[in-house]
Parts: C-alpha cells; sequence; structure tokens
C-alpha cells in the first residue's frame, strides 16, 4: 500500500481526516491538539505523532508500504468499537430509571443538610 491509498482507506474506514497527516497526500484539514503522521526522511519512512506542534516520531520504516500498514493498523485499531457482550436496550433503559431515582434521593438529601445548616447559621 502506498499514501495514497492509505488514505483512500483510512476514508473508506471512517477514520476523520483531522487525525492524520499524509505527506505529498493529505494535509490535516484544522490543527487540532494532536495528529498523526507519516513523512519521507533521507533514509526512512517515519509514523510519528504531533502535538501541540511538537513532533515525535513513534516508528522508522525502510518501506513506505510497511510504514502505511503501520499507522492504518494504529488509526483503526483506535477507532474499533469496545468488545464484549452489549447489555440489551431493556436492562440500560431499567438502569438509568433507577440512577434517575437515586440521583433525586441525592439531591434530595443535599437539599434538605444545605436548608438544615442555614438555619444554624
Amino acid at each position: 500500500m502506498d499514501r495514497a491509498e492509505l488514505v483512500e482507506r483510512l476514508r473508506e474506514a471512517g477514520v476523520p481526516e483531522a487525525f492524520y497527516e499524509i505527506a505529498g497526500v493529505a494535509a490535516v484539514p484544522a490543527r487540532p491538539d494532536a495528529h498523526y503522521f507519516l513523512r519521507r526522511t533521507a533514509d526512512s519512512w517515519c509514523v510519528g505523532l504531533s502535538e501541540r506542534s511538537q513532533d515525535s516520531v513513534i516508528r522508522r520504516f525502510a518501506t513506505e508500504a510497511d510504514a502505511c500498514a503501520y499507522l492504518y493498523d494504529t488509526l483503526t485499531r483506535a477507532l474499533a468499537p469496545p468488545t464484549g457482550k452489549a447489555a440489551p436496550l431493556e436492562e440500560l433503559l431499567a438502569d438509568s430509571a433507577e440512577i434517575q431515582r437515586q440521583a433525586w434521593e441525592d439531591f434530595e438529601r443535599a437539599a434538605r443538610h444545605e436548608g438544615d445548616e442555614d438555619a444554624g447559621s
């Protein structure tokens, strides 16, 4: 895979363009606090992270294909949905009702406690 194919595959995978800068192919549309980059140096291909305009090389590769594969894996793995069993909707709804009930009890208890402190002053 080369840089042009990498950008195409990242777009297909739904990776936001603000997450990466690929020299000569894809520039970051808006400067976020951090984004990955792929660049050619005199003797290697570098994948790194740019944070607040400070660049740090994560890994160097002998070939463009290896660097592209590494960056693709890194970016798509970061966006992968969590694994594990999802709770059924009914359970989530039941839990949210209990959480809301408990929050109201805590709120009322705190309001009563605050009222007691004000009366004692």
